[in-house]
């Protein structure tokens, strides 16, 4: 993701995400930790073969040996086609590459889509956070991964 990816990722944000939706300033303050030898953040995008338009975007911020998926969005006509696990697996490539041993991450209790998808990658439930999800105080579950490097092994995303 670089900066000019901002504009369309926040129409896809805001349409997926309406009551807590990520603003441009908090893109922009990721995106700044994502350049450079310093960087502890990876952020990408996925682009429609069709027409370049952007259909699905994920961060990661790492720090030490722990890394956090920030966010992972897959636009409606997109959803079931594998393109989250696409996603997610470059998510935890670029774990492996900051050198961290865990991946933790939170999603809705009632999001069970995105919790299948954790699972099969080897996210384990280990809590809860209560009334995370505003509005609507909704529950987030928290999930780790040990050692991402395993759970990438041998897949592929060209296709």
């Amino acid at each position: 993701m670089r900066w000019w990816d901002i504009d369309p990722v926040l129409v896809l944000e805001k349409d997926l995400f309406p009551e807590d939706a990520w603003s441009r300033g908090m893109f922009w303050s990721e995106l700044a930790h994502a350049r450079g030898a310093g960087a502890t953040r990876c952020y990408l995008v996925a682009e429609s073969g069709d027409d370049g338009r952007i259909v699905g975007y994920a961060g990661l911020a790492a720090a030490g040996e722990l890394a956090d998926v920030q966010t992972i969005a897959v636009a409606r006509d997109h959803q079931g086609t594998g393109l989250g696990a696409r996603l997610l697996t470059e998510l935890l490539r670029a774990a492996t590459a900051f050198e961290c041993h865990e991946v933790m991450l939170e999603c809705r209790v009632d999001n069970v889509r995105a919790q299948r998808l954790y699972e099969r990658f080897g996210f384990a439930p280990i809590g809860f956070r209560r009334g995370y999800y505003q509005p609507g105080n909704v529950d987030a579950l928290v999930m780790r991964l040990t050692d991402p490097s395993a759970s990438v092994q041998g897949t592929e995303i060209n296709g």
